[in-house]
C-alpha cells in the first residue's frame, strides 16, 4: 500500500468532484443495496489511465443526467471495499482503475482498464455521458 500522503490528492480529485468515498464492504454494500442508479468508480494510483479518467469523471458529473448516487473506492488501498466493488462486475476482471454502473443493483455499463488507458478524457468524459443517457436518464429508468 502507498502512504495516504501519496495517495490523498487522487482520492479527492473525486470527492472534491461530490462523488462519496466507499472505504468499506459495508459503504459499497449499502450504496449498492438502494434503488436507482449508481456509478462506482475504481480509482487507482496507475497514472496513465487514472490519470485519465479522474478528469473525465469529474467533468462528466457535472451532466445533469448523471447517476442517483455515485461512489468511489481505491485500488489498492481500500482493499475490503474494493472487493466488495467487483463482485458486482460479474463477468468482468478485475481492473483499475475503472467504472462500473448499476441500476438497482444489477450492472448495466461497465468501463474497464483497456478502454480507459486507449482514450483520452474527453473520449472517457463522452463514452460515459453516453452511458448516463442511457442508463440514468428519466427514460431509461421508468
Amino acid at each position: 500500500m502507498y502512504p495516504e500522503m501519496m495517495v490523498a490528492p487522487m482520492r479527492q480529485e473525486l470527492t472534491s468532484a461530490g462523488i462519496e468515498e466507499a472505504r468499506t464492504a459495508a459503504d459499497v454494500e449499502k450504496a449498492v443495496a438502494q434503488k436507482g442508479t449508481l456509478m462506482v468508480v475504481v480509482n487507482s494510483i496507475c497514472g496513465c489511465a487514472a490519470g485519465r479518467m479522474r478528469p473525465a469523471v469529474r467533468a462528466v458529473v457535472q451532466n445533469s443526467v448523471r447517476p442517483e448516487r455515485m461512489i468511489t473506492v481505491f485500488a489498492g488501498q481500500d482493499r475490503e471495499a474494493t472487493e466488495a466493488a467487483r463482485r458486482h462486475f460479474a463477468g468482468y476482471p478485475a481492473s483499475s482503475p475503472s467504472i462500473g454502473i448499476l441500476r438497482d443493483g444489477e450492472l448495466v455499463y461497465m468501463m474497464q482498464r483497456s478502454d480507459i488507458e486507449s482514450s483520452g478524457p474527453t473520449e472517457i468524459a463522452a463514452n460515459l455521458k453516453n452511458a448516463f443517457e442511457k442508463y440514468c436518464g428519466k427514460a431509461a429508468i421508468t
